[in-house]
């Protein structure tokens, strides 16, 4: 039997080198990886708390050290390494270094990953949304129908403001102001678009004019949203500031804004904040907006728990399997539904040689969302004077043989070529890990959009270029829910994007 200074002169064995990684490794998938994710959803990164990050780092640092003292060979008792003591141990420390400190990272992105690659801020990209051709007979276009938006009693206009890209430097004040004078009364906003600028142009536009107006805000910042877990007085500061900008005493919506997760939905400080505003009557309805990789989720959630007066969700012809069902069971609640994101990726140069055979298909993807009865109004953003005039036509309308026929031949279009909701299915099926829905997303631009120098500037900045694809065997191939070819649409793509044109 091995005696007591046999065992304090014995060096750290390997095996607790091996259990501090593995600890490390999944602290920081837990906590890095959640703290990571409600980065990306969009929150303000100033209010994300960071103390869920310290325990992590602490153990990181611990088994960077155990690992220093395992290679060196250090034992109790001893300031000196062990003599002897070979090269390849300590090689072998230092890749056990490196090695734990790129899973712990990767442990952290992977939490992630159809997040970052898929739906995050910087792949919804601004689409052109207007048709290069208007036709006379759109001039003067107006609000026709006005629909209720649920237990508020509202009627809101079927086309309404969303005011994601006005500002009151690049004329938003007067877009706002045309829109109310042809019959819109809900209007979208949020600190967050166009760094407030969106609130403050609203705000002029409106003078004299609010009671004309319903008006949606959220509970969010000029840098991003509120994170699960924010204080009651955070949330009901940033209405405070909201109604500053607005230049109003009150709001009639406050959206929970871009909802990834039920945690964020049913906050309880959220909730407490909304109803002391509702109180101080700053605010008068609850509502929430989703457009993310868990929107069913989320809004299965919602509609469960009964207290939220509205919900905005995209919704476009062919969109989620499911949404179509989640829509009808929230209007059975009575809670209004606006739709959003209707455009499907509004590609519309491939669709001009339909010009003598229907309307635009902008006019065409509205009417078929408000042929759903149980939808209250969609919302667009309208920033030029020709929207007003295309948009509006399609007020009160539903859809005709043509347009369903326009709208099948822009699916027909976009299949194999278009990577329209970013489902992520390919992905995984990448061994190069290749943003493939990026590549697709910036041909499109090159090639649907003729925006071509925008295209190549941001293919320029990929990681990773589709120029991996050639000689790979292609196990993506079939990946995709919707058909795209994805190995020949790719390489194309790299082609297309580079001065390559062999």
């Amino acid at each position: 039997m091995t005696d007591s200074s046999e065992r304090n002169s014995r060096g750290l064995s390997g095996w607790w080198v091996i259990a501090a990684w593995v600890v490390t490794i999944f602290l920081v998938w837990l906590r890095y990886g959640a703290w990571l994710g409600i980065r990306v959803e969009g929150n303000d990164p100033t209010l994300i708390p960071t103390g869920p990050l310290i325990l992590p780092t602490l153990v990181l640092i611990v088994a960077l050290v155990l690992t220093v003292i395992w290679a060196r060979g250090w034992r109790r008792g001893r300031a000196e390494p062990s003599p002897g003591l070979s090269r390849r141990r300590f090689l072998l420390g230092t890749a056990v270094s490196v090695g734990g400190v790129a899973a712990s990272a990767f442990g952290a992105f992977a939490r992630n990953y159809r997040w970052l690659t898929v739906t995050s801020r910087n792949i919804q990209a601004e689409t052109p949304q207007k048709d290069p051709n208007p036709l006379a007979e759109w001039e003067g276009s107006r609000v026709v129908e006005y629909r209720r938006l649920g237990r508020t009693e509202a009627r809101v206009s079927d086309i309404s403001l969303g005011s994601g890209r006005i500002h009151p430097e690049r004329g938003g004040e007067e877009v706002a102001r045309a829109a109310i004078d042809r019959g819109i009364n809900y209007f979208d906003t949020s600190p967050d678009y166009s760094a407030a600028g969106s609130e403050t142009a609203l705000g002029r536009a409106m003078k004299g004019r609010r009671d004309q107006m319903f008006v949606a805000t959220k509970f969010c910042t000029p840098r991003g949203d509120l994170p699960a877990g924010s204080s009651v007085s955070q949330y009901m500061e940033v209405v405070e500031e909201s109604l500053k900008r607005l230049q109003t005493d009150h709001v009639d919506l406050v959206h929970i804004h871009a909802v990834n997760t039920v945690t964020r939905l049913l906050d309880p400080n959220a909730h407490e904040a909304f109803e002391r505003l509702k109180e101080q009557g700053k605010v008068r309805f609850l509502g929430f907006s989703s457009h993310t990789p868990n929107l069913e989720q989320v809004a299965n959630a919602a509609i469960d728990d009964g207290r939220f007066d509205v919900m905005m969700l995209a919704y476009h012809h062919g969109a989620w399997p499911g949404l179509a069902s989640i829509v009808e069971r929230a209007a059975a609640q009575d809670m209004g539904v606006v739709a959003m994101k209707t455009l499907k990726g509004a590609k519309h140069r491939g669709l001009l040689e339909s010009r003598a055979e229907a309307d635009s298909y902008t006019q065409a993807a509205f009417k078929w969302v408000l042929a759903d009865p149980s939808v209250s109004c969609l919302v667009i953003s309208f920033f030029e004077a020709q929207h007003l005039d295309e948009y509006l036509f399609a007020s009160g309308k539903r859809p005709t043989s043509q347009d369903h026929a326009l709208l099948q031949k822009y699916d027909q279009l976009i299949a194999g070529r278009h990577c329209f909701q970013h489902c992520g299915a390919c992905l995984d099926a990448c061994p190069e890990n290749l943003a493939i829905d990026d590549v697709l997303r910036y041909r499109m631009y090159f090639e649907d959009y003729r925006d071509e120098k925008e295209a190549m500037r941001l293919y320029a900045r990929l990681d990773r270029q589709a120029d991996v694809c050639t000689g790979c065997s292609g196990p993506c191939l079939g990946s995709c829910p919707h058909g795209v070819p994805i190995p020949a649409q790719t390489k194309g793509a790299h082609r297309m994007l580079t001065l390559e044109r062999a």
